[in-house]
This record gives structure tokens, sequence and C-alpha cells, in this order.
């Protein structure tokens, strides 16, 4: 019986090799935020070290992503961190919106929530591991764009309105 079990957990770790997600990989940058904001070589190289696999439209995939069912998990986690922030699109968004990505990315620097532990598990991306200085590089160039965006707009659009919530 444990043999037919093994045999039938075997043949379905096969099958499911054969079944992978669409990669990560796009050229299409006219919206990328280095287009409308400065972005000086040392925060690009950190940006792109810790920040680019997860947050934009070009994922540099290790040899891992090809195995099933580690290639999903990577899929779901990339289209997750998509959906919270992308600097591949990110000058498509509003001002508004812009202006507060730069304040979560203070905060998650100043709270070393970034880059997850999860992508720096067993000596992986070690070089993602920022430090403090390099916290701070993105620390000091996020309020250098914030304060960008202050000298450009009105103050009330920068301002990130959430739709009101509907009485209970």
């Amino acid at each position: 019986m444990k043999k037919k079990i093994l045999l039938g957990l075997l043949a379905v770790l096969v099958i499911i090799q054969f079944i992978q997600p669409q990669r990560n990989t796009s050229n299409e940058d006219s919206k990328a935020l280095s287009k409308t904001y400065k972005v000086p070589e040392n925060v690009a190289s950190i940006l792109k070290i810790a920040c680019n696999d997860c947050h934009s439209n070009n994922t540099v995939y290790p040899w891992y992503a090809n195995i099933q069912p580690i290639a999903w998990w990577l899929d779901h986690h990339i289209h997750e961190a998509k959906g919270e922030l992308n600097f591949s699109t990110f000058t498509a968004r509003k001002v508004a919106y812009q202006n507060h990505k730069f304040e979560e990315i203070i905060e998650q620097m100043e709270n070393k929530e970034m880059p997850l532990p999860s992508y720096t598990y067993f000596g992986l991306h070690h070089d993602a591991n920022l430090t403090d200085a390099q916290r701070n590089t993105l620390i000091t160039w996020a309020k250098t764009c914030m304060d960008s965006l202050k000298t450009q707009y009105p103050a009330d659009s920068l301002i990130l309105r959430r739709p009101p919530t509907p009485p209970q």
C-alpha cells in the first residue's frame, strides 16, 4: 500500500513539472519609475538586487524556479508584490499614489520589512540582505522624490484618498 502511495506521489510530482506559470519578463518600460524620477546609480543597483525581481515586470529567475510547486509559489509571490508596487508601471498611476508608495518605501526600509525573509532564506539572494547604509540610501532617495513632488504639485493632490466606506 505504501509503495502505491509513493508511486502515485512521484507520478504527480513528475506530471506537474510540465505545468509552468508564465514568466514575468517584459521589455515594456515606458511607464517605469526611472522615466520620471531621477534614480542614481547606487539606488538603481540596490533596487535591481533587492527589489526588482518581485516589484517589476522583469524578474531574473533562479534555477529552482523551474521546479514545481516552487514555481507556482514564486509566481503567486511576484503577482502579490507587483500588486503592491510595480516599478515598471509606476508612473502610469496617479501622483498621489506615487507619493504614497514613496512613503511606504520609507516605512518598509525603516521597519526592515523588505525584502521579505523568504527571499533570502537559506542564503538565497544573500546580496538582497540590505545593510543599514543601503536602507538609508533608499530612504533618502524616496524622501528626495517626495520633495520633488511637493515642489511640482499642490499639497492636496499628493494625498491618496480612499473611497468612503458604505454605512453598515
